[in-house]
């Protein structure tokens, strides 16, 4: 129900309470959080020697900016760079997001991460927050995008998270810092945004991750506040039947919904099955917050647990690796 954020490299003492609370079912792990490769591992292993072999571990790495792992880990490029290579090559575009994806993956699987907050699913319309987080402005290039993409990180092992939905790309705002509204109206956003986040689930996904976007030509609730959003349309029109996580509960533009509390009732309440609270200082209240409430059910939350994986040795000793991290790594110059 709640996937929490830790304080630093280590697992500290009294982290250990946070992690074995009642409703917490993993930890989200940031640039804090890490020094190394190897220190990585350690800090999974010290969760998982506490909190149990099947306690979810997570991070964002989409690549480019938003890439919590880089020392001992392939550097990733933005995958706006894959949608340009699809505009040179479709074949070769298509090739390289399934290699990005198989990259990402693998590596992470083996260091004991079960999934990223991956792929990015919104459009490269010019948003502050997105931009070449995207993988194209085309909604119909990023749906056939998306789905490699899916492909590669199944490969490796790993869930695939669509984010954010029902699309953040269109809009201007960053909400991490700023509320953010899409004045357009529903059809305008089934016949853009939602057709990469369809292509996906079609994939299929094995979670969603909402927008803190408010659309008010259909709801007066942001998206992952929405019973409309995630139970109409992700659910009803869309017939996804994995997990629905929150964004960061943390973030400015999940304020409208009130405290720490009041944010992570109102994401449970709208359908959410977990809820992220990935700032330290709020892990407390939030752990508060779902006492007493139900767990989501295990059938969403089990998929996202990352298969069996190679060691570090045999991604190493792989030389269908060394070419895909050569091709992949050459859309950074």
């Amino acid at each position: 129900m709640l996937i929490i954020g830790l304080e630093g490299p280590e697992l500290l003492a009294h982290e250990h309470a946070r992690i074995t609370a009642p409703g917490v079912i993993g930890v989200i792990l940031f640039s804090r959080n890490v020094v190394s490769r190897e220190q990585v591992q350690a800090l999974v292993d010290a969760v998982r020697d506490v909190a149990g072999d099947d306690f979810l571990v997570c991070v964002d790495q989409e690549g480019g900016r938003v890439q919590r792992l880089r020392e001992g880990f392939t550097l990733l490029p933005p995958l706006a760079a894959i949608g340009k290579a699809f505009d040179r090559d479709p074949t070769e575009g298509i090739r390289l997001a399934e290699e990005h994806a198989w990259v990402m993956a693998s590596e992470l699987r083996a260091t004991g991460i079960d999934f990223s907050f991956a792929p990015v699913a919104d459009l490269d319309r010019g948003s502050a927050a997105i931009g070449n987080r995207a993988l194209h402005a085309d909604p119909l290039i990023a749906a056939e995008l998306i789905q490699a993409y899916v492909r590669g990180m199944h490969l490796g092992g790993m869930a695939a998270v669509l984010k954010h939905f029902p699309g953040h790309g269109s809009v201007a705002a960053d909400t991490h810092v700023d509320v953010a509204v899409d004045a357009r109206s529903l059809a305008d956003i089934m016949a853009t945004d939602l057709i990469p986040f369809a292509a996906g689930i079609e994939a299929p996904v094995e979670a969603v991750m909402m927008a803190h976007v408010l659309y008010p030509s259909v709801d007066d609730q942001p998206a992952g506040f929405s019973t409309v959003w995630i139970g109409d349309h992700l659910r009803g029109e869309l017939g996804f039947r994995g997990a629905v996580i929150s964004d960061d509960i943390s973030m400015a533009a999940a304020a409208s919904a009130g405290g720490i509390a009041a944010r992570v009732q109102a994401h449970l309440e709208a359908g959410c099955d977990i809820v992220l609270a990935c700032f330290p200082d709020i892990v407390d209240e939030a752990i508060a917050a779902v006492r007493g409430r139900r767990l989501a059910a295990p059938e969403r939350v089990v998929p996202l647990r990352g298969a069996i994986g190679s060691t570090w040795a045999g991604l190493l000793d792989n030389p269908q690796r060394d070419r895909f991290i050569a091709r992949v790594t050459a859309l950074n110059s």
